[in-house]
C-alpha cells in the first residue's frame, strides 16, 4: 500500500449531445482524461504537498492508473447553473491527516459552492482536532473559531461551475483533487 505525497488541483467543464461524452470533454479541459480516474474517498494524507498542476500532469503517463477525489455535476436543461467543487483542509501539523471534500450543487455561484465545499473540509478536520464549534453558526464564524484553535493551518477549494447549454446538450462539470506518489 502507498500513501500519496503530492496533489493537485484540477477542474474543467465539457458539452456535449451524449452524457458519457460531455464528462469526456470536462475531463479533457481539466488535462485528465489520459489517465484512469480510480474514485477515493476524502483523506489529505499526513506529509502531502499541494503541487502545481502544469507539474503534476507532467508526471503522468497516458494510461496511468490514478487516484483522485472527484467532485462532478451534470446537467441537460438550459441555463440551469451547475457547480462542482474540492474543499481541502490542512492540520498544522502535517504528521496528521487533513480532509478533502466533494460537493456537487445545482444553482449555487462558484463563490458559494466553493465555501461549502471547503467548510466541509475543515469541519471534518476540526472534528477529528477536538476542535468545539456549533454546526448551526455561519461559516465566517466557524472560520475565525478554527484560525483561533490553531489546529487548521490552511483551507481552499477549487470549483468549476457552467450554466446548461442554452439547446439543451449536456454540461458537465467537474473539480478533481489528483494525487500523486
Amino acid at each position: 500500500m502507498w500513501v500519496p505525497s503530492r496533489l493537485f488541483l484540477t477542474k474543467g467543464v465539457g458539452r456535449h449531445s451524449e452524457k458519457l461524452t460531455s464528462f469526456e470533454m470536462a475531463l479533457r479541459h481539466a488535462g485528465i482524461a489520459a489517465i484512469n480516474i480510480v474514485r477515493v474517498s476524502s483523506i489529505f494524507p499526513p506529509g502531502c504537498t499541494i503541487i502545481a498542476k502544469s507539474k503534476g500532469l507532467k508526471e503522468i503517463p497516458a494510461g496511468a492508473i490514478v487516484h483522485c477525489v472527484v467532485a462532478e455535476a451534470a446537467t441537460d436543461e438550459p441555463n440551469r447553473l451547475i457547480a462542482a467543487s474540492v474543499g481541502v483542509a490542512q492540520p498544522r501539523d502535517t504528521s496528521q491527516h487533513g480532509y478533502l471534500s466533494e460537493h456537487h450543487s445545482y444553482g449555487e455561484t462558484s463563490r458559494k459552492a466553493g465555501d461549502y465545499a471547503e467548510d466541509l473540509a475543515a469541519e471534518m478536520l476540526a472534528t477529528t482536532q477536538g476542535v468545539d464549534f456549533d454546526p448551526a453558526t455561519s461559516y465566517d464564524e466557524k472560520r475565525e473559531l478554527w484560525r483561533i484553535s490553531g489546529q487548521i493551518v490552511r483551507t481552499r477549494a477549487i470549483t468549476q461551475t457552467a450554466v446548461g447549454d442554452k439547446a439543451g446538450r449536456w454540461t458537465t462539470v467537474i473539480s478533481a483533487a489528483v494525487l500523486l506518489p
